[in-house]
């Protein structure tokens, strides 16, 4: 059974917009926005929001850099994609966890295209451990990737924003754990506490060098990271409820919102966080 048929089938008769529905309506939504020749860096980008970032920034025309730390096959398949789109990509394979893997991203997406436009900081992992269950190695790996790599990429793509003359654009892939917790997931939201106060801080201190910096919120989205949720269908059910609008994300749903702020009409924005969660951060009991 496929993610869109067990979502379907969890919410029975319920009016809200099928995920068929609004997959269709995202290109419409983006019809009129051109990322024609803007060079965005995406990391972690051959897997889940990542890759549906790179398709749709693709297709509008972006020059994209696939930065990835396994599975090379998914690149080359992602690249091919790309080009049928009508887009343009390479793949870079950095861990973003190592410094020095980091400015290599960072220069080859500069020998290659010239320039850096947009950076798109979204690779991310989780432990699933409560601040008792926690060792040090647990924490380090979220830390390393989650907040220590998303700080040094931030820094050397602003570096390279500056010294190019043009100024650009840092889009952090967030969470909506960045402000609300989520019990026996501790490190996770640690880190995405500490990308809310990068993107606040920085975003200030750069803002007069040209560079803004916006977090990406989303909430539970269809990737294989929650796939043990999506193979549940009780727990499936009970997200569901939770979220006013009924349904988890689809990937290319959030990949529309980073689209959006990679281009000229969300130039005023800086220092802050858009979440894209279905509404589940306001979701109240009715008490």
């Amino acid at each position: 059974t496929s993610i869109e048929e067990r979502q379907e089938s969890s919410k029975g008769a319920n009016p809200r917009v099928g995920l068929r529905k609004s997959m269709t309506q995202i290109p419409q939504a983006l019809a009129s926005l051109s990322l024609k020749d803007k060079v965005i860096v995406v990391t972690g980008g051959n897997s889940g929001i990542g890759k549906s970032i790179v398709e749709v920034v693709g297709s509008l025309g972006a020059k994209v850099v696939i930065d990835y730390r396994s599975h090379p096959e998914r690149t080359e398949a992602l690249i091919e994609e790309v080009g049928e789109l009508g887009g343009q990509s390479i793949g870079v394979q950095a861990d973003v966890s190592k410094l020095e893997n980091l400015q290599h991203l960072i220069d080859t997406a500069v020998q290659t295209f010239g320039k850096i436009d947009v950076m798109v900081n979204n690779a991310g992992i989780e432990t699933r451990t409560s601040i008792l269950d926690t060792s040090p190695e647990d924490f380090d790996k979220v830390m390393n990737v989650n907040l220590r790599g998303v700080f040094f990429a931030t820094q050397y793509a602003a570096k390279q924003m500056i010294s190019q003359g043009s100024g650009g654009r840092i889009i952090n892939i967030s969470s909506v754990h960045e402000d609300w917790p989520m019990p026996n997931n501790t490190p996770y939201c640690v880190a995405k506490g500490g990308v809310r106060m990068l993107t606040r801080t920085a975003g200030v201190e750069l803002a007069g060098k040209g560079v803004s910096i916006v977090n990406v919120g989303p909430g539970a989205v269809a990737t294989p990271i929650n796939d043990s949720t999506m193979n549940d269908p009780d727990l499936l059910a009970k997200l569901n409820a939770a979220i006013p609008i009924g349904r988890m994300a689809q990937p290319a749903e959030i990949a529309s919102v980073v689209a959006f702020l990679a281009g000229n009409g969300a130039s005023y924005m800086t220092a802050t966080s858009v979440f894209a969660d279905g509404g589940i951060m306001m979701s109240s009991p009715g008490l």
